[in-house]
C-alpha cells in the first residue's frame, strides 16, 4: 500500500480516539493550494509538449460525464428513498463532480508503478468540477427558495480550486519543461510529502464526520459504496472510447468515481440552503473517499488494463 495512506489511517485513528492532534487551518489551506498548483502544473507542462488537436471532442465527451452522473444518482435516489428534494439535489452534485485529493492519490498510484498518463487529465479534472453542480442547482430548485445565483457562479467559476487549477495548468503550459525547473523542488519533488499531510487532516476530517451517519445511515452508506464504482466504470469506457492511455483511462475512472467536498459543497451551500451539507459530506468524504484510495482506484487500474486489453 502506498505509504501515504497510512497518513490517512493516522489521522481517522486520532479522530476516533479523541486525540488534541490538529492542524492549523492556514497549513491545511496552504497544503490544498500545493496540490492544486502542482497538479495544474504538471498537467500544463505536460500539454506544453503535446500537440492539443482534437482535444474538443475529448472534452465534450467528458463534460458528458458530468452532466449524466448527477441526473442518474438525482433519479435514483428519490426512487428508492424519502430524502428531501434539495438533499437528493446537494448527493447528485457531489457524486457528479470530483475530489482533488482521490484524483491525487490516482496520480501518485500510477506514478510509483511507472504508469504513463496523458497529459490532458488535470484539464479533466476542471471539466467535470462544474457541470455537475449547476445540474444539481437546477434539480434542487424546486426545494430551494431562492438561489443567488452571481454567487454560485463567482463560487464555481472563481473559487480556489478551479482558479488555482486553471492557473497552473496555464503556467505550466507556457513556461513548459525547461522554463519550469526552478519551481521542480517545492511543488514536484515535494508532493507525495505534501499529500501525506493532507490526508492526514482528511482522516481527521473523515473521523469527524462519523457522527453523522447515525441519523440516515443507509442512505449515506449506500450511496458512498454503490455509487463509486459504476461511475468510475462509465469513465474508464469513456476513456477508452476517446483514445486515452491506461492510465489516463484509470484517471478518469477515478475522477468519475470520486465526489466533491471542497466545489460542490460550497456552491450548494449558497444556492440550495435547505440541504444538510452534513449527508452529503458523510457520504462523499466519510464513505467514498477511503473506498475509493484504499479499494478503488487499484479496482479502477485493473479495470482500465482489461479494457485496453481486450480492445487491443
Amino acid at each position: 500500500m502506498d505509504p501515504v495512506i497510512w497518513f490517512f489511517l493516522l489521522g481517522v485513528l486520532a479522530g476516533f480516539m479523541r486525540s488534541d492532534l490538529r492542524m492549523p487551518k492556514a497549513v491545511y489551506e496552504l497544503l490544498s493550494m500545493i496540490l492544486l498548483l502542482t497538479i495544474g502544473l504538471k498537467g500544463g507542462v505536460e500539454l506544453a509538449q503535446q500537440p492539443v488537436g482534437g482535444l474538443a471532442l475529448q472534452v465534450l465527451a467528458v463534460a458528458s460525464i458530468g452532466v449524466v452522473l448527477p441526473l442518474v444518482v438525482f433519479s435514483v435516489i428519490r426512487a428508492l428513498s424519502t430524502v428531501a428534494r434539495a438533499d437528493a439535489a446537494s448527493l447528485a452534485a457531489h457524486y457528479g463532480s470530483v475530489s482533488v485529493a482521490t484524483y491525487a492519490v490516482g496520480v501518485s498510484f500510477l506514478a510509483t508503478r511507472n504508469v504513463p498518463v496523458d497529459a490532458q487529465l488535470p484539464l479533466f479534472l476542471v471539466i467535470l468540477e462544474v457541470p455537475a453542480i449547476m445540474i444539481g442547482i437546477v434539480l434542487a430548485k424546486g426545494a430551494a427558495a431562492r438561489s443567488n445565483w452571481g454567487g454560485v457562479m463567482h463560487e464555481v467559476f472563481l473559487g480556489k480550486s478551479i482558479v488555482l487549477l486553471i492557473g497552473g495548468l496555464l503556467i505550466g503550459w507556457l513556461s513548459g519543461p525547461v522554463g519550469i525547473e526552478p519551481l521542480e523542488p517545492l511543488f514536484f519533488d515535494l508532493f507525495k510529502g505534501v499529500l501525506a499531510l493532507f490526508l492526514l487532516e482528511m482522516g481527521l476530517i473523515a473521523a469527524n464526520q462519523a457522527g453523522d451517519l447515525k441519523r440516515r445511515a443507509t442512505l449515506v452508506i449506500l450511496t458512498g459504496i454503490l455509487t463509486p464504482v459504476p461511475a468510475a466504470m462509465l469513465g474508464i469506457g469513456v476513456g477508452h472510447l476517446i483514445g486515452l492511455n491506461v492510465g489516463g483511462m484509470t484517471l478518469l475512472g477515478v475522477l468519475a468515481g470520486s465526489a466533491s467536498y471542497i466545489a460542490a459543497p460550497a456552491a450548494m451551500r449558497i444556492a440550495v440552503p435547505d440541504a444538510n451539507p452534513s449527508l452529503s459530506l458523510s457520504a462523499s468524504l466519510g464513505i467514498t473517499f477511503p473506498f475509493n484510495i484504499f479499494i478503488g482506484v487499484p479496482l479502477y487500474h485493473e479495470a482500465a488494463k482489461w479494457l485496453a486489453g481486450a480492445g487491443a
